[in-house]
């Protein structure tokens, strides 16, 4: 979908941006370009809608020179996420969304089914529609920009550090949600960041750049983890790169064991009876509270008014990471297994666990 081709970039000031750039963007995928500042990642990206024109090469999307379309035709049909979304803020939610639509000439009938589709889409209230930026918070506000890269539904979707202004926690439901839409919409998207993580938990490609604009390897995260193409890499991967590798494989593997359980409307003197050790306190629609011993349990009463060690529960989909630190988490070493609707299903040891990571980095690891 995207080429470079012996693609160069230097400013008037002298400075190298890109460096002898060759590099294929498959289509579908989501490719994340990563490296420290001024290694030319943001400049690869503009690139590709012209908001900066190469010095030298080609550079190709779909098959052709982007110098030979007209720059403001190529953004049209190429979507764009900057950080803290860029939304005008004179103009609602709905009007933000609805500005390439209105600019193609749709009529108002296909704009407003279009914003109202997109609403759903990522997950935001079709009453927001009527808001104005100011009056969302900045993971609304980054929602809203992604509806509106997607408005015209381009093939190519660029973004550009998207999440990066927004809290932990926020940023994490973005990726997230970033991943289920391209789940459903199987768009070209190169994705922008210095974080790694972020990289490895997006990408199906990850390319990396070190300052001076060099590329210095363009590969999957399982390789690019397993197989560092030098010492730079290596050091920007970081020392837990083996641990890493655990966040692209999934829970799927690992056998469920049974658990005993009790509930919150359970009475504690019934609940003393369940066991001699740590039992699993679960709502009365078995959804997971925590651990509980039973030598430290109340007086009396029913176990609603029990303190547990808190035990998030984990799908088949969640990764062997995330898994492992859930049985560090835990009082007795077990991960709390769930099905799609939330209930438990059993439990999965450290042991069963690190068993499955063995097999995978086995996997992997092997040139």
């Amino acid at each position: 979908m995207i080429s470079f081709e012996a693609v160069n970039k230097k400013f008037a000031d002298g400075t190298t941006a890109v460096r002898e750039l060759d590099m294929e963007i498959p289509e579908g995928q989501l490719t994340v370009l990563v490296g420290s500042s001024g290694c030319g990642k943001t400049t690869t990206l503009r690139m590709i809608n012209r908001m900066i024109d190469a010095t030298s090469g080609q550079v190709r999307v779909d098959g052709r020179d982007v110098r030979d379309v007209n720059a403001s035709t190529l953004r049209r049909n190429i979507g764009y996420v900057i950080q803290q979304s860029g939304l005008f803020p004179h103009r609602t939610v709905a009007d933000n969304i609805a500005t390439v639509p209105r600019l193609l000439g749709w009529d108002r009938k296909r704009v407003r089914d279009r914003v109202v589709e997109l609403l759903d889409t990522v997950g935001l209230a079709r009453d927001l529609g009527g808001k104005y930026p100011h009056q969302l918070s900045g993971g609304q506000q980054q929602r809203v920009g992604v509806a509106r890269a997607l408005a015209a539904d381009p093939p190519v979707l660029l973004m550009d550090e998207p999440f990066g202004a927004v809290d932990p926690v926020v940023r994490t439901l973005l990726q997230d949600e970033l991943l289920r839409l391209q789940d459903e919409l199987h768009k070209t998207i190169v994705f922008v960041t210095h974080d790694i993580d972020e990289a490895v938990k997006l990408g199906d490609r990850i390319a990396i750049f070190k300052t001076g604009g060099h590329l210095v390897q363009f590969s999957t995260p399982a390789e690019l983890l397993a197989h560092p193409a030098d010492d730079f890499v290596a050091d920007f991967l970081g020392s837990e790169r083996g641990l890493k590798l655990l966040s692209l494989t999934s829970l799927a593997d690992v056998p469920v064991e049974p658990v005993t359980t009790v509930t919150v409307s359970t009475p504690v003197a019934e609940a003393r009876r369940a066991g001699d050790g740590w039992v699993l306190l679960v709502t009365d629609d078995h959804r997971p509270r925590g651990w509980l011993h039973v030598d430290h349990l109340p007086a009396d009463g029913v176990l609603a008014d029990a303190e547990p060690i808190v035990a998030a529960g984990l799908t088949a989909s969640a990764s062997l990471l995330t898994a492992l630190d859930a049985t560090v988490s835990s009082p007795v070493g077990l991960a709390v297994r769930v099905d799609d609707d939330g209930r438990v299903v059993g439990v999965s040891s450290h042991q069963r666990i690190n068993e499955r990571a063995a097999r995978f980095r086995a996997q992997v690891l092997v040139p």
